[in-house]
């Protein structure tokens, strides 16, 4: 029997509800009267998703932070949520206060209004959040054009070493490391960022699944060739990969769930949001440029490297 993967899931699926001409998106766009509806869901499974050195309060925040990053990269406003939660039958009174000081943290950081849900029993921890907004236009993966340049809201890295020590069990303790765990277990998207200069964005894409996928996916999009002439990572990260003998590439690229964005901008803006990162205190890193063409390269000595989608997939 053929295994299938995530994308030949959604299409099975997407074939059997009618939806022939669906596009992938970080959001849902739906009119419901005159309004625009904008709507996100995510899952987080406890066997797949929580590392067991996580904090349940911190594992309750990140469902709904998930969510909250896609609304960054589109430019909308969260304002109302409702979550679904999997418990099995003997969890404790003090992990179900965990879980909602989790929630409620998310909710009061992003001023995020809760109203329902529902409650089921069950094998392990499940959460599935769905946040809804509004707006009348929200920045599409799609719209880079020749010229565009390519940002990404902060540096990349920290999480695939944060998630490898936690997984790992590695009792390493500095500065570092404190910082890459803290990565994975407290990612703060930059939607403030995101409201004040969508109007510069020409493309935007949340990166949780990998710089790689994310970049493909808009390059894929938009019909253009991207080409990565910058790796966004710090020094501190890369000092460690080479005393651990990793591959910076592969860390920056392909490991995910950092939580930022990628966006493009036509080059006349740049001066604009250099300027609006700084008062903001949002960390943006040019990483590249759009030219004709399709595919993603990174360009190492003078050289253009195709970079492949090896991002987070389900089911691989």
């Amino acid at each position: 029997m053929t295994k299938l993967d995530e994308n030949k899931i959604i299409k099975i699926f997407q074939t059997k509800l009618g939806n022939k001409k669906f596009i992938s998106e970080d959001v849902e766009v739906f009119t419901l009267g005159k309004t625009k509806i904008v709507a996100k869901t995510d899952t987080m499974v406890e066997s797949t998703d929580i590392p067991k050195k996580m904090k349940l309060t911190d594992a309750a925040r990140k469902s709904v932070i998930a969510c909250v990053s896609d609304f960054a990269a589109k430019g909308v406003k969260p304002k109302y949520g409702i979550i679904s939660i999997n418990l099995p039958k003997s969890i404790s009174r003090i992990k179900i206060d965990n879980i909602a000081n989790g929630f409620k943290k998310a909710c009061k950081e992003y001023d995020i209004s809760i109203i329902g849900g529902d409650t089921n029993a069950g094998k392990e921890i499940v959460f599935n959040v769905c946040i809804f907004g509004n707006s009348n236009s929200i920045i599409t993966r799609k719209g880079s054009n020749k010229g565009d340049l390519i940002f990404v809201t902060g540096p990349f890295g920290y999480t695939s070493v944060g998630l490898d020590i936690l997984l790992n069990n590695k009792n390493q303790k500095n500065n570092f490391v404190k910082k890459a765990i803290k990565s994975v277990t407290n990612p703060k998207p930059n939607l403030s960022y995101g409201l004040k200069n969508k109007k510069y964005f020409s493309s935007s894409m949340d990166s949780s699944d990998g710089l790689s996928t994310t970049l493909n996916e808009m390059s894929k999009q938009s019909k253009k060739k991207f080409i990565i002439n910058n790796i966004p990572s710090n020094k501190d990260l890369e000092k460690y990969i080479k005393k651990q003998k990793g591959d910076l590439n592969s860390i920056i690229f392909h490991g995910g769930e950092e939580y930022e964005f990628i966006f493009t901008i036509p080059a006349k803006y740049k001066k604009n949001i250099m300027k609006n990162s700084k008062l903001s205190k949002t960390p943006i890193i040019e990483i590249g440029y759009v030219v004709s063409g399709k595919g993603v390269y990174l360009k190492e000595n003078n050289r253009n490297i195709l970079l492949k989608d090896l991002g987070w997939k389900h089911f691989k």
